[in-house]
């Protein structure tokens, strides 16, 4: 792992080296916790901040037959370490092989192989380095020269740490996450969010109209705030079709307790959809949807650690025909907002690369976009087969690049594995006379485009 790690070719290399390698990152979407932040947080051990709440790790532990009290139980701090160091040899292939020796190298400056005989040295190492001021939840921030990330937030949340950091050198932006605003499979649990969401906007929500009320007026505050992006996780696309007196008898029997049928939550959640599209239209804000996992497939590990505990997989629900009538139904209103797509199922890459060339529109270049490689796709395999679809289908030029979605402040390297993965992508095409060396100043520019300026301009950060 040299400084040309990835990059196959001359050109590869000059590209990431000197137009990719020192530009700053723009996260603009992770699970970061902005209390952490707030508070400048610092961590006990190397463990706590690498392997507490990575359920990537986690996956590839439980495959490796480490037994779950190493993993999300009560060993040591040491002992899951270890556990994850024995690990590391097995993960070779898998990008956390490739993830994790970046992250040593770029954070805390070590180069050797993790491994069951250097896991004590590595250990030791970074839980001192971890002492110093610099590797706070800030500092790390400021080390990888991460100039604006975007947290994940629920339109109940209070966004009083967002308010606290306005002056970092960082920008902490948060993010319209309304998920649990459209989760009515479960009436208890909605009940009593329904609850929160009436205290934090401070408003009796007794009907449908009411919930719309609450919603807007909190997305105006999380506008006032300085948010810029919404974000929908979605199992598979909803357009339905359905009244407004059919959506609030819906709401009606879901706070009275009553289980609402599947065609029922399917139209409730057209409904949210749509109107989430609107409110996100009129202010210029930006949707992303990420879609297509199957959660929490594991029933019994589901009732002992809950959710994002790492037994998710990827769905093969068709959703083209769906996708397509939500989009048509807002650009048909003047309502589309701009919208990035990520689809989980690398079977529907060549879908979504067609199907955003349906609402492109002036005077916003890449107005739709095609999100990077998400969470099993993070990988060099499936972020060349995304910029490969998107380069054949669409404009790889206008591609506004990677993001982490990741709850680890150690995570910002994957911005690097991109890049590298990129450049060589590029790199070779010049190399095999596919681009034309005429055109280097473009390509210059379109690298640096990819990296951060076209993030940048769409987001107007």
């Amino acid at each position: 792992m040299d400084t040309d790690f990835l990059l196959q070719t001359e050109t590869a290399q000059k590209l990431f080296h000197e137009q990719a390698e020192h530009l700053p990152i723009i996260d603009y979407h992770c699970h970061l916790n902005p209390q952490e932040i707030a508070e400048d947080h610092r961590f006990s051990s190397i463990t706590e901040l690498w392997l507490g709440g990575d359920h990537y790790k986690w996956r590839a532990l439980r495959s490796n037959g480490v037994e779950e009290k190493y993993i999300t139980g009560d060993a040591s701090d040491w002992e899951k370490f270890q556990k994850w160091a024995e690990t590391m040899p097995y993960c070779m292939r898998n990008p956390l092989y490739h993830w994790t020796h970046l992250e040593l190298r770029t954070a805390f400056g070590i180069n050797k192989l993790l491994n069951a005989s250097t896991a004590r040295e590595i250990y030791e190492e970074c839980n001192e380095k971890l002492k110093l001021p610099e590797f706070s939840a800030r500092g790390l921030m400021q080390h990888y020269n991460v100039e604006v990330v975007c947290t994940t937030d629920d339109p109940a949340d209070t966004l009083e740490h967002h308010i606290a950091m306005r002056d970092l050198f960082t920008k902490v932006l948060p993010t319209w996450r309304p998920d649990k605003a459209m989760a009515i499979d479960n009436p208890t649990v909605y009940r009593s969010y329904i609850g929160k969401l009436s205290q934090t906007a401070d408003m009796d929500i007794r009907s449908y109209t009411d919930l719309l009320d609450a919603l807007q007026k909190r997305h105006d505050f999380f506008g006032s705030v300085g948010c810029r992006l919404s974000d929908h996780g979605v199992n598979e696309f909803y357009a339905d079709n359905f009244t407004e007196a059919e959506v609030n008898s819906i709401f009606l029997k879901v706070m009275d307790g009553k289980q609402p049928t599947a065609e029922e939550v399917s139209k409730f959640r057209s409904a949210l959809m749509l109107e989430g599209g609107r409110m996100d239209a009129r202010v210029g804000w930006t949707q992303q949807f990420h879609y297509g996992p199957m959660r929490n497939n594991n029933t019994r590990m589901f009732r002992q650690l809950g959710p994002d505990t790492g037994y998710d997989s990827i769905g093969t629900w068709n959703t083209s025909e769906c996708l397509s009538r939500f989009l048509d139904k807002l650009d048909s209103e003047g309502n589309l907002a701009k919208t990035i797509l990520y689809p989980i199922n690398p079977a529907d890459n060549e879908m979504i690369a067609t199907m955003i060339g349906n609402f492109q529109e002036g005077p916003v270049p890449g107005k739709i976009q095609f999100g990077s490689g998400w969470w099993f796709n993070d990988q060099l395999d499936g972020m060349e087969r995304q910029m490969n679809a998107l380069s054949v289908l669409g404009l790889l030029s206008r591609f506004v690049g990677m993001l982490t979605d990741s709850r680890s402040f150690l995570s910002y390297p994957r911005h690097e594995y991109f890049r590298r993965c990129m450049c060589n992508l590029i790199g070779q095409d010049v190399e095999d006379g596919k681009l034309p060396v005429e055109e280097m100043p473009f390509i210059e520019q379109m690298v640096r485009d990819i990296s951060y300026y076209n993030a940048k301009r769409y987001f107007k950060f």
